[in-house]
């Protein structure tokens, strides 16, 4: 297994673990500003910008036009922040943010002074008919996350299918997400790939969805809290076999972490030493043919064997037949018959 990269050349210092990885959904939003601003500083100074001034540089004199802009913010150095990107915070109307805290403290790092209205997923239908109402008097908003590319996983969704329903404009501006850079890092394929968003936290609702996305041949993609990872590892190493994976963290950080390795390997590791600090990107491998097989081979026989048999006696005689550990056995039995009516 492959442990902890140290060959990143922005490395600072040893790999240790500290702040937060992946953006979350709001009501975390607020403990990770806190450790964020006081674990995670910053390695980029805006201050110290040299880079030259161009027409889209960060002092491009040229007017935004009114629509909704969407734009990706760091996810956690803050020099990952495109000009293009600070010219057009600078100069909205308007910034719609999910935390103000979180976002406040990317505007003040560049010296934007630009008013910041919250929107999020408690508050979004109230707020997205007057964000509307800004585009349709001209007004240029910008449209962010609180780290990373905005409509993953937050609400910004509903607001762009209602701007283009509207006939109003939009546009995006490209940068940072966690799930890519995972991915791009985790050494799997990425030709071919599902970003799946964070699993659901009660286990046989995990289990339920895992088992359909079992069959894919592609790399998948997933959001996952510390305290959940090594059970979110189990169930799918459960569901969907013995396969390689990697697990990211503090991506773009002074501490950025990749550990890869087996399932079962990295189930071991976080059993024995416990939750990571922050959240996680976790890749997984996809399918192959004869694991697709194997899996389609283990249905049929409890399928056929709980026709006639308890789910005990079924998952002991499909367990002893096929060579399978009895747990997983049983837990894809679980799976099959919590499907039929």
């Amino acid at each position: 297994m492959s442990k902890t990269s140290r060959s990143n050349p922005f490395y600072t210092g040893r790999n240790e673990p500290s702040g937060a990885v992946a953006r979350s959904t709001p009501r975390n939003t607020a403990k990770r500003a806190r450790a964020a601003s006081k674990d995670t500083p910053s390695t980029f100074n805006p201050a110290e910008d040299t880079h030259p001034q161009t027409e889209t540089g960060p002092k491009s004199t040229t007017e935004l036009k009114a629509g909704l802009y969407l734009v990706a913010t760091p996810i956690g150095n803050l020099g990952d922040l495109t000009f293009r990107a600070r010219d057009v915070l600078a100069k909205a109307s308007v910034i719609a943010c999910e935390d103000s805290r979180v976002t406040r403290r990317l505007t003040q790092a560049y010296g934007i002074d630009v008013p910041l209205i919250s929107y999020h997923e408690h508050n979004a239908d109230r707020v997205r008919p007057k964000i509307i109402e800004r585009l349709k008097c001209g007004e240029a908003v910008a449209l962010v996350s609180d780290a990373g590319t905005p409509l993953i996983s937050d609400p910004g969704y509903k607001l762009v299918t209602a701007v283009i329903e509207a006939g109003l404009e939009v546009t995006t501006l490209p940068g940072a997400s966690a799930a890519l850079c995972g991915l791009v890092l985790s050494g799997l394929p990425s030709d071919r790939f599902l970003f799946h968003g964070f699993l659901p936290p009660k286990s046989a609702a995990r289990r339920a969805a895992l088992a359909e996305l079992a069959d894919l041949p592609v790399s998948l993609i997933f959001y996952e809290s510390p305290r959940r990872l090594a059970d979110m590892l189990s169930d799918v190493q459960a569901l969907l076999g013995e396969r390689p994976a990697a697990v990211a963290r503090e991506l773009t950080k002074m501490f950025e972490e990749l550990r890869r390795g087996s399932l079962g390997e990295l189930i071991t590791h976080y059993r024995e030493n416990g939750a990571p600090k922050g959240e996680a990107v976790v890749v997984i491998g996809g399918s192959n043919p004869e694991g697709k097989s194997q899996a389609l081979d283990l249905d049929a026989l409890l399928t056929d064997a709980l026709r006639t048999q308890t789910l005990r006696d079924a998952v002991a005689d499909v367990a002893q037949m096929t060579g399978r550990p009895k747990r997983q056995v049983y837990n894809r039995a679980l799976s099959l018959s919590a499907k039929q009516p």
